[in-house]
């Protein structure tokens, strides 16, 4: 016991004298990190096929540099389609070759988009020795989703992240920011990427990195940091028999406040609350060991602010007379917000008021084509007021491309012809995502109502969608699956309407 408090006294007094001070040093390898790293796939048919292979380009660019092995980082894919299914388990592919030819070998499942059954699986398979898991190891979660999903996925992803689970989620759709956020380890901004597919190599390098902060061997380190609490992450180094962890934490600027706490040798993580917002603590890990020592580990975590709402207003699902207003976060210490909306330049002031409880409102009554300031204001139950403003703009009225048709123009080539749209269109935006070869973009006038589409190979499925443009936004584009006959079949092509 004396060894103890003398090694205590020691590092607090380290702690004091600022002799712990982290070093910034070069960023950590990847070859540093341990892991069990799970991707979950939306296989799903809401998925094409251009999309599909897409995100498993950026699967393999996002992995690349790991060092793979039974001591390093592990991979597995877990599809999402009417029942999940696990591509290949944990501990098959242990090369960086091997596992690039895994991911190019996957293929699409279709079906529906079952994601939460596919969170309830993969929550069995991150801790089972039959798919090749480690009981020991940190745990990541990158599920790349276009948004939707027929089940509800809160229930099993909270059980994900009780168990330790940190995940990352990139939307690659329209899904909503206060569903994904809350489905996300926190905090968002640091967990949650929106991002178009196409644009999916933008947030590689720092999606990566915020993986690696979490599959960093051997060392104590903070994940799902609040304004009140962070969870413990720390290496297997005790046993239930071999011994239990002190782990004592205290704000730097107040030693004197030191708290300690005790758990079993069979812990590796722990979950510190009632913290103070913005402050930072010094944490020892002291590993009290009947069979060997251990020197202690220490970190330093800073609390996030604390919460406030609005801290973020969105708009969405805009109309020429109407559009959705959303916030976040809900807190309990707000009783109301107001919503006053008016029109730029102008001086036309409305207000909605709207119950603590909900985080959302739809505003109506509105002019086509019209620049709104929108602002959100949260009303404490202390008095205080909080405000936060976002632009909004209507669209025009039938601003939709009508009639999208096409016309067989020879081997390997269409005309997609449409209708105008209402409105003063300032030109038109034509996009085909090829099932094989690369997609294609091509803008015209206002005056132009077709275009020449080439090199769709026979036999294969391609998307083509006819987008508006307006001064202040794009209008609603209409989409349509074209299928080329093979080149056996009668000359000629199939389309419908995406559902």
């Amino acid at each position: 016991m004396l060894a103890k408090a003398v090694l205590s006294l020691g590092l607090w007094l380290q702690f004091a004298a600022g002799q712990n001070t982290p070093e910034r040093g070069p960023q950590p390898s990847a070859s540093n990190s341990e892991g069990d790293l799970l991707f979950l796939l939306d296989s799903s048919g809401s998925v094409s096929y251009y999309e599909f292979s897409r995100v498993k380009e950026f699967m393999w660019d996002l992995v690349q540099p790991f060092t793979f092995g039974p001591r390093d980082v592990q991979t597995s894919i877990i599809h999402i389609s009417t029942t999940p299914t696990m591509e290949f388990p944990f501990d098959r592919y242990l090369s960086s070759g091997t596992l690039q030819q895994a991911i190019r070998d996957t293929q699409q499942l279709m079906g529906d988009t079952n994601t939460g059954k596919a969170l309830s699986y993969a929550k069995e398979k991150f801790f089972s020795d039959e798919a090749g898991a480690r009981p020991d190891v940190p745990k990541v979660l990158v599920w790349v989703t276009d948004g939707f999903s027929t089940d509800d996925i809160s229930e099993p992803m909270q059980l994900l992240k009780d168990m330790g689970v940190t995940v990352f989620i990139v939307s690659t759709g329209r899904g909503s920011y206060l569903e994904l956020s809350a489905a996300a380890s926190q905090p968002p901004e640091k967990h949650l990427y929106f991002v178009d597919v196409d644009d999916l190599p933008i947030i590689t390098k720092e999606l990566r990195d915020a993986i690696l902060d979490v599959i960093q061997a051997n060392r104590l380190h903070a994940v799902d940091i609040t304004s009140s609490s962070f969870r413990l992450m720390w290496p297997k180094l005790l046993s239930q028999e071999t011994g239990y962890y002190t782990l004592e934490y205290a704000p730097i600027d107040d030693l004197a406040r030191k708290r300690t706490k005790q758990v079993s040798g069979a812990h590796t993580s722990l979950m510190l609350s009632n913290l103070a917002p913005e402050t930072t603590y010094e944490v020892a890990l002291i590993p009290e060991s009947n069979v060997h020592y251990f020197p202690p580990q220490t970190t330093r975590v800073t609390t996030l602010a604390e919460e406030t709402s609005p801290a973020q207003v969105l708009i969405s699902e805009s109309g020429p007379y109407s559009f959705h207003v959303s916030w976040a976060p809900t807190l309990d210490s707000v009783i109301s917000y107001q919503i006053l909306y008016g029109p730029l330049p102008g001086n036309s002031v409305k207000l909605l008021e709207v119950d603590g409880e909900h985080n959302s409102t739809v505003v109506e009554n509105l002019a086509p084509n019209t620049t709104y300031l929108v602002t959100v204001t949260a009303v404490y139950k202390s008095g205080k007021e909080k405000s936060l403003s976002a632009k909004a703009c209507t669209q025009e009225e039938g601003s939709k491309v009508r009639h999208l048709r096409f016309e067989d123009m020879g081997p390997n080539t269409l005309k997609a012809s449409w209708d105008s749209a209402d409105g003063k269109v300032l030109g038109y935006r034509v996009r085909c995502r090829r099932q094989t070869g690369p997609s294609s973009v091509i803008s015209v006038s206002p005056q132009i109502h077709s275009v020449i589409l080439t090199d769709l190979a026979s036999g294969t499925t391609n998307k083509v969608c006819v987008k508006p443009m307006y001064k202040n936004q794009p209008g609603k584009r209409l989409c349509r699956m074209v299928h080329m006959q093979p080149a056996t079949e009668a000359q000629g092509y199939k389309h419908r309407q995406r559902a």
